[in-house]
């Protein structure tokens, strides 16, 4: 088999897109929950994980740290996790913690986020497809 690395930045972009994708349904679930009692507004850890990944292979291009990063298969352990934000703290009287405007600030640019990845992935495939013919 040739390992030849065509697909590393296509790897990391998919993570990324998995990981916005699941905090857009984190959000949603927020939303929808807005007036439930007791309710924990949930998010989704990725980025810090990712960027705690790259730092591993210090001193070294951003190719290089891709590369690596798929290489060593360390890109299979970082995983978008969704956890309980602020779960102590309520500023409602229900014990929710839900703001619906902070909310729909975050869909929105969660929404940007995960398209800008989806056109760089696409970028990736014309950019092979170019190369191929």
């Amino acid at each position: 088999m040739i390992t030849s690395g065509v697909f590393d930045y296509v790897n990391v972009m998919g993570k990324a897109a998995d990981g916005a994708w699941l905090r857009n349904e984190a959000i949603s679930h927020n939303i929808a929950n807005a007036d439930t009692p007791h309710y924990k507004r949930q998010d989704v850890s990725f980025e810090a994980e990712l960027k705690h990944a790259l730092r591993e292979s210090k001193y070294v291009s951003l190719d290089e740290k891709v590369k690596n990063l798929n290489k060593d298969n360390r890109l299979s352990h970082v995983e978008p996790r969704v956890y309980t934000d602020y779960a102590g703290f309520s500023y409602r009287l229900d014990g929710n913690n839900v703001d619906i405007d902070n909310e729909n600030v975050e869909l929105a640019s969660n929404q940007i986020k995960y398209n800008a990845i989806v056109q760089s992935i696409d970028q990736e495939f014309k950019n092979l497809r170019t190369v191929i013919k």
